[in-house]
């Protein structure tokens, strides 16, 4: 493709770019009209110093991304089941359509179960913080040892107990992982 060599309006001397609002007869320069800010806006100065998600944002992330993360593992989980159990005379309109109702009931079961425990975890960990006035990576170790005590606490103790220090390595190991991603993957 030939480099066109048209002639551009703004080095053009000859040339008036078009101003819409040259008639209106503005106090305030145009060039200032639609410079907006790039940072976050704050009510308070205080919100400005906690650099963190509210709870609302907490609870829809994290409930949206245990969701999301569940279905898509469920609907793999359902398809390989399904994968497993062809029969021989099946048609490939009757293989798909175990394939799309499978990995649907599976992808909808898991992602539920899922949610709910990301719905908890986000609760909690919202609590941690407001109580102790810190988000840092132990209030995330706590909130996923008390949501792995609340999931298995119908269980009985033994249950709740082991759940509870697996969610509390877990949250653990997440918050690790995100801070060597911070420190060693430049995004």
């Amino acid at each position: 493709m030939a480099h066109h060599r048209g002639s551009d309006p703004e080095t053009e001397p000859n040339t008036q770019l078009y101003n819409p609002y040259q008639d209106l007869n503005l106090q305030v320069p145009i060039t200032n009209l639609y410079k907006l800010p790039t940072s976050p806006e704050f009510l308070f100065p205080e919100e400005s110093l906690h650099q963190r998600r509210s709870w609302g944002e907490n609870l829809t992330f994290y409930t949206g991304s245990a969701y999301l993360g569940g279905s898509v593992s469920g609907a793999a989980v359902g398809l390989f089941s399904v994968l497993k159990n062809f029969e021989q005379g099946d048609t490939l309109k009757l293989k798909i359509n175990r394939i799309l109702n499978s990995s649907g009931h599976t992808g909808r079961t898991w992602g539920n179960r899922i949610g709910v425990v990301g719905l908890i975890y986000a609760g909690l960990e919202s609590g941690v913080v407001a109580v102790t006035d810190r988000d840092d990576v132990w209030s995330s170790v706590a909130a996923g040892l008390a949501t792995g005590a609340v999931c298995r606490a119908a269980r009985g103790v033994r249950s709740a107990a082991v759940a509870g220090a697996l969610g509390g390595l877990a949250a653990g190991a997440v918050v690790a992982g995100k801070q060597v991603l911070k420190r060693y993957v430049p995004i």
